[in-house]
């Protein structure tokens, strides 16, 4: 009997070596799967649902795979754009099964997946991130220039400046940044390469960064570390770079959200705002596709929309 664990377990190698997916999207995909496999009944209460014989997988049909998405749009109420997501774990899983010979057909192929509405991304203001830069140079000047402020404020002027991504950063080597010339080599999603620019100054930031890092530790590593409860210097953590943006960006913005992320949509539209084309910025965000940098001119439209009614004396009037 072939079990469907196995043919998971093949399906996650594949798309982590072979399409060099991300652990955090493997791990999604294999949660999505156990999703389905709960809602099919194929496992006794308790057991494992991704442990199923290969017949129960060949029996499902496309109104299977309609009926989880409702199920999980009326009676869970998640979100389309979740439930989406999802069923292109489950149609990825499938076709896979189909190239490899496990099943004649895919059940997934004609099942049109809900309308999501894109929400514009948010971003912090300009007069936000220069207040952010005054409250960094504040506190360096009254706090003797500690590790972890000359750290943080890196962090942040990193993000903004060059807009690359949470990972991106934490997977960032010393032998990344070339401060000559003034540019980082970054690998995105799938271990893509992109070469970013960077100005004069925060090349400096970054050398001043590396002399206080070097007191602590030598010898080439990842780029940005942290020191533990014990006092060991350690890789910098998702947890850690997330409440660093959180706790500074909080300091300066109204936004219910502060996350890396958001300093990546600042980045995008600040480049926009100042005059980039749309084929620059996908450049350097590392997008594969156009459509996708293309949000941020939506971003911008509304952001001059609010100003011209906010601003024109008969924007508002009432016609009599």
């Amino acid at each position: 009997m072939l079990y469907l664990c196995t043919m998971i377990r093949h399906f996650l190698d594949y798309i982590a070596i072979e399409r060099k997916y991300s652990p955090r999207t493997v791990e999604a995909y294999r949660d999505d799967l156990r999703d389905f496999g709960r809602f099919m009944g194929w496992s006794a209460k308790g057991a494992d649902p991704l442990v199923v014989s290969a017949e129960q997988v060949r029996k499902v049909g496309e109104d299977d795979v309609k009926t989880w998405m409702l199920e999980m749009l009326e009676e869970q109420k998640q979100s389309p754009r979740s439930v989406k997501r999802k069923l292109s774990a489950l149609r990825s899983f499938y076709r896979f099964l189909l190239r490899t010979g496990k099943v004649t057909r895919d059940v997934t192929a004609r099942v049109v997946p809900p309308k999501a509405d894109k929400p514009l991304p948010v971003f912090f203001r300009p007069a936000e991130m220069e207040e952010e830069e005054r409250l960094s140079d504040e506190r360096l000047a009254t706090c003797g220039d500690s590790f972890e402020d000359i750290r943080d404020a890196l962090i942040i002027e990193m993000l903004y400046q060059t807009g690359m991504r949470q990972a991106e950063m934490l997977g960032l080597q010393d032998k990344d940044l070339d401060l000559q010339q003034g540019q980082v080599r970054i690998f995105g999603k799938r271990r893509k390469e992109r070469i970013v620019p960077f100005g004069p100054a925060l090349a400096e930031q970054i050398k001043e960064y590396m002399e206080a890092r070097a007191e602590l530790i030598t010898g080439p590593q990842t780029f940005f570390v942290k020191q533990s409860k014990s006092g060991e210097v350690v890789p910098m953590t998702k947890n850690t770079l997330y409440n660093i943006v959180r706790t500074r960006m909080g300091e300066v913005s109204t936004l219910k959200k502060h996350s890396p992320h958001v300093l990546r949509h600042t980045f995008a539209t600040t480049m926009l705002d100042n005059g980039a084309d749309i084929r620059t910025i996908q450049a350097l965000l590392g997008h594969a596709s156009l459509s996708t940098t293309q949000v941020y001119t939506h971003t911008t439209f509304e952001q001059i929309k609010r100003v011209y009614m906010e601003t024109h004396p008969r924007a508002k009037k009432d016609k009599k």
